[in-house]
């Protein structure tokens, strides 16, 4: 009985110490321990916090005897988000330039990184490129007032301003570009820089990541919306900043009923670039064209294509 009871004795000792030594090492390890690779962790990718994974359904696709519309475009995409439906594609997951379709990310990192006192100076190394919103050294603008300027105007300036304001500065904000990706669960999207523009290494991305992009966009930042959407806009002078009048370049806006905007690009590597939201008689539609010759007409085109495809008469437009 005796010797029982030792036994016994002995083997609660050895396992209380086995679970001490396990709980020590769970406790050291879990800040870095996951079963989801260290990009989609927050420990190595701070953009996590906001993990929001949707990838679109390439085997959903719209069937029928509709003709199916040619475009120019190296790659295009209308997809359905009402219907999670495919309604057309073309290389949708080629890696391609995307010129200023590049400020839809970085409308997101700042949307989601507002500085506390929404003021974000402006500095000479923001002044770039040839599309500008008109900025001057030493003014001081609301994240609000830039991001007009950023998506009406394509405004280089904004973007290098917003950039440059964050924390870290613009190397980190570029990085945070990125991490967005990953978090979003892409992989054929890479940032060199807040604009768009040339000569800082290899952009690119895919309509398909573009989709992703915009959608995110759209579905989580009501001011997103509210400037994508906007025709024109004047940001009055203040003792810090002149008066600024914006007018939109996203060339279907005020021509084709139902859309939304989002944002035009080009750049003579890129070609010319759209990314359009349509909202119509209850169908949310993305269309994406990269590297067109005629993207206005392209897109017309295959937002009519969408609707007819589902047996909806298109609006009439010009």
């Amino acid at each position: 009985m005796k010797r029982l009871l030792l036994f016994l004795f002995f083997a609660v000792f050895v396992g209380l110490a086995l679970l001490f030594a396990f709980l020590k090492f769970q406790a050291s390890n879990r800040f870095t321990y996951s079963p989801l690779p260290n990009f989609l962790t927050l420990f190595k990718n701070r953009q996590v916090s906001t993990l929001n994974i949707w990838l679109p359904d390439f085997n959903n696709r719209i069937g029928g005897d509709i003709k199916t519309p040619e475009v120019s475009a190296r790659a295009s995409l209308i997809y359905d988000l009402t219907t999670n439906k495919v309604i057309y594609e073309k290389n949708g997951k080629e890696k391609l330039p995307m010129a200023s379709l590049t400020k839809i990310m970085t409308s997101i990192i700042a949307l989601e990184n507002q500085k506390k006192d929404d003021k974000y100076k402006v500095t000479k190394k923001d002044l770039i490129g040839e599309d500008s919103m008109g900025l001057s050294e030493g003014e001081v603008l609301s994240l609000k007032e830039l991001l007009y300027g950023l998506m009406l105007h394509s405004g280089n300036d904004a973007a290098e301003t917003l950039a440059n304001n964050y924390p870290g500065g613009r190397e980190k904000f570029i990085e945070a570009m990125n991490n967005k990706v990953k978090a979003l669960g892409l992989s054929d999207t890479n940032f060199t820089n807040p604009t768009g523009l040339e000569g800082e290494g290899k952009q690119y991305t895919t309509a398909y990541d573009l989709l992703v992009i915009t959608r995110y966009a759209i579905l989580n930042f009501p001011l997103f919306n509210e400037v994508v959407s906007t025709s024109d806009y004047n940001i009055p002078q203040t003792r810090i900043h002149k008066n600024f009048y914006l007018e939109n370049e996203t060339n279907l806006l005020t021509s084709y009923p139902g859309v939304l905007g989002v944002k035009t690009g080009y750049t003579p590597e890129a070609g010319l670039c759209l990314v359009t939201y349509l909202d119509y008689k209850g169908h949310k539609i993305i269309g994406i064209l990269l590297g067109s010759d005629n993207r206005r007409q392209e897109m017309k085109d295959l937002l009519d294509y969408s609707l007819k495809s589902q047996g909806i008469e298109p609006p009439p437009h010009s």
